[in-house]
């Protein structure tokens, strides 16, 4: 009986030491004298986020309008204090006029434990991701954009091809589906050498394994906690965030690529040819096989994924905007009369805005963030508070969704309306109140590509179909609550072929 007593006492003393330190950790904020979410709002919050009972949009949105007034306030990601800053100019000093003190972003697997994932572009920090961002950024340029054209061309001609031969399956369509396909061909193409048509083959392996790496799963999310708490257990079991099979496949995929170009001597002006290029110089950047596998995988994680969602939404407003879409339809028939070229689609101002409008809306990521890396002041968050100086290591939260769907920096942000971003209009627009891709030195590196894969499938769709809505198309349409951007209910839309384009 005393051995119970004992138990219970224990356990009595082990409850109330976890809740002290929870009251203490949840407010952290306040006894910095710094504005905070409360706590009932921080346990509301995990609760719909890991419940799913409120999409990431809603949820950081709601938060941001309960400190509108305020330059910044503190919250908590899980039980890590982070600060997020709603002030343009404050966010302009973080991203870009002092990004010395915030370089890095927050990471939660170790390089050691999963190489794929710890050491890609956009886990690594200091001086390795510099070495990594200057070793890529040549991968992007305009020119290697203009030379990624024709194979880019090809997998929205083969897209279109499709549904004009399956003219049934045209009628109601997932947009998902349809365009995470497009996107893995795309990458496949581009960045392995390797030609897939999904549509056709529906279960090639590239297009199964790319499902799997980039699902969001309550698992898949257990798993990155673990990963983020518990490190040493995680690499004591060895485990990796990718399931075997599909690490596996990735591996097998780049090192065959590597070792068919080294033999047979091939030369093809995109990312791996750059890693291998990099990895061979003198004096160079040391890169092992699992530093250019990285590179390689989050450049096709992010294609596959995060442009699909995307086209999802974009294709969605065409189909409720029909005047919109006219519109956009026009430009394209009359600057790609003769062929669809890389010069023509550049010149197409009105699809730039549809565009960006769409990224306005419906922005890739919700949030982004940085990691102080040295001490940094910041004013007052409101003129009741004093100066507060971030410590090292303190992250910061910038609400990329919730700044651009705030109607004190956009007007009537609910409607999608292409002509903020007008000649007339855009220059009015302030630069850290629109972020789709981020900003500064950590800007997202693949922008320019994705937004050329983009473009070159709906001028393509356009030109040989209309975007309609289909039986399924919900309006007004609402964000599903997931881990990711999605639309609730999935993306249905039909395409009409077109008898004529004139």
């Amino acid at each position: 009986m005393n051995s119970l007593y004992l138990l219970l006492f224990s356990l009595a003393i082990g409850t109330i030491g976890i809740l002290i330190y929870l009251y203490y950790q949840l407010n952290f904020w306040s006894r910095k004298n710094v504005p905070q979410t409360s706590i009932f709002l921080t346990v509301q919050n995990l609760w719909q986020v890991f419940g799913q009972q409120k999409s990431l949009p809603e949820i950081h949105q709601n938060i941001y309008n309960l400190f509108s007034n305020t330059k910044y306030f503190g919250t908590m990601n899980l039980l890590t204090p982070a600060i997020t800053i709603c002030d343009p100019e404050l966010i302009k000093d973080v991203l870009v006029k002092n990004f010395d003190h915030f370089t890095d972003h927050q990471s939660f697997i170790d390089e050691k434990i999963d190489p794929i994932f710890g050491r890609n572009i956009v886990s690594l920090k200091g001086e390795r991701w510099r070495e990594m961002r200057n070793t890529l950024s040549p991968s992007f340029t305009a020119s290697k954009m203009k030379f990624m054209f024709n194979l880019v061309s090809k997998c929205a001609q083969t897209f279109v091809d499709y549904f004009k031969n399956h003219s049934d399956e045209a009628e109601l369509i997932e947009g998902k589906e349809i365009f995470t396909k497009y996107t893995n061909d795309v990458i496949a193409s581009v960045a392995f050498g390797i030609n897939v048509d999904s549509l056709e083959n529906k279960n090639n392996d590239f297009y199964t394994r790319g499902r799997d790496a980039t699902k969001l799963s309550f698992f898949r999310i257990i798993k990155m906690f673990l990963f983020l708490f518990f490190p040493k257990l995680m690499k004591l079991m060895g485990q990796k965030l990718l399931t075997r099979e599909t690490d596996k496949f990735f591996r097998t995929v780049i090192n065959d690529t590597l070792r068919v170009r080294e033999e047979k001597k091939i030369i093809r002006p995109d990312m791996i040819h750059l890693l291998m290029e990099a990895r061979d110089k003198e004096n160079g950047i040391e890169l092992s096989i699992d530093d250019i596998i990285a590179q390689a995988f989050i450049f096709f994680f992010a294609g596959f994924e995060t442009s699909s969602t995307f086209m999802c939404f974009l294709a969605y407003e065409l189909a409720v905007n029909e005047e919109i879409q006219e519109r956009l339809r026009h430009e394209i028939d009359t600057l790609s009369e003769e062929e669809i070229s890389y010069d023509s689609i550049n010149k197409m101002i009105y699809l730039d805005m549809v565009i960006s409008e769409a990224l306005r809306k419906y922005p890739p990521a919700v949030i982004t963030d940085r990691i102080c890396v040295e001490k940094y002041p910041l004013p007052g968050a409101t003129e009741k508070h004093d100066e507060f100086t971030i410590e090292p290591k303190t992250q910061i939260i910038i609400p990329i969704y919730a700044l651009q769907n705030d109607p004190k920096y956009f007007s009537e942000p609910e409607k999608f309306d292409p002509e903020r971003f007008s000649e007339k209009n855009k220059d009015m627009i302030n630069p850290y109140t629109y972020l789709p891709f981020g900003s500064g030195p950590r800007k997202c590196i693949g922008n320019r590509f994705a937004l050329m894969e983009i473009k070159i499938l709906f001028v393509y769709i356009l030109k040989n179909f209309v975007i309609e809505k289909s039986e399924k198309t919900k309006e007004p349409m609402e964000f599903d609550n997931k881990f990711q951007m999605a639309i609730k209910g999935g993306c249905w839309i039909k395409l009409r072929e077109r008898v004529s384009f004139y």
